[in-house]
This record gives C-alpha cells, sequence and structure tokens, in this order.
C-alpha cells in the first residue's frame, strides 16, 4: 500500500510538472495559461484552502482540487504542447532537488503571512 501511494504521490508531482511548463510554453491560450500557473502553485505551495490538521476535510482539497485543476489544464491544452510539456516534465523530475529554493519558496511565504498578519492588526485596531 505504501508504494502504491508513493507512486501515485510521484506521479501527481510529474502532473504538476507537467502543467507548469504547459503555463509557460507560448503556443498555450492565456486562460489555460492562468488556470496552470494557479493549479501548480496550489499544487506546490504549502498552504491549503483547507488546513490539513483538520481530519478527513483536510486532505480533501488535495484529493480533488488539484487533480480536477490538473485533468482541466491538460483537458484545455492543445495536445502538441502537453506532449512537450510532459517530456520537459520527465526531464527536469530526473534533475536533483535545490533545498536554498526550497527556504527561499519558505521565507516567502512566511513574509507574506507575517505582512498580512500585521495587515489584519492594523484592520482590527482601527
Amino acid at each position: 500500500m505504501f508504494n502504491t501511494l508513493k507512486a501515485q504521490a510521484k506521479q501527481l508531482k510529474q502532473h504538476t510538472l507537467t502543467v507548469y511548463f504547459v503555463a509557460r510554453d507560448s503556443r498555450t491560450p492565456i486562460f489555460v495559461k492562468t488556470l496552470a500557473l494557479l493549479v501548480a502553485a496550489y499544487a506546490l505551495s504549502p498552504i491549503d484552502l483547507i488546513p490539513d490538521f483538520i481530519p478527513i476535510i483536510g486532505y480533501l482539497d488535495d484529493l480533488i482540487l488539484i487533480p480536477l485543476g490538473l485533468a482541466l489544464v491538460v483537458r484545455l491544452t492543445p495536445h502538441e504542447v502537453t506532449e512537450s510539456a510532459r517530456a520537459q516534465a520527465k526531464q527536469a523530475s530526473t534533475k536533483p532537488v535545490s533545498y536554498p529554493a526550497a527556504a527561499f519558496i519558505i521565507l516567502v511565504w512566511l513574509l507574506v503571512m507575517w505582512l498580512l498578519g500585521k495587515w489584519a492588526l492594523g484592520l482590527v485596531r482601527a
């Protein structure tokens, strides 16, 4: 069972990379590009609409929204663009992980959350 989940997680990562490369292709319509970027950003973001610590419901957004978004992007994308993006995703997935880039992204998210918190506290005090 663990191996199946691991394989499905790897496949989801591959699909997410494919959608990312679809968004970067100049042949992709602007609406699909925007949708692809939103889906890829949400899938790769550590922040969810429904936090994962909420039992059952916390994982539903990951299990439903991301696959639906990925499927919609692939369905709306021209076939030749999708095939090109899949090839790029396959090549990119063999590259090593960049921990400095991951740390940078986490720092950016923390900064955004801090700024939003400061802004929200300013509204409450006013």
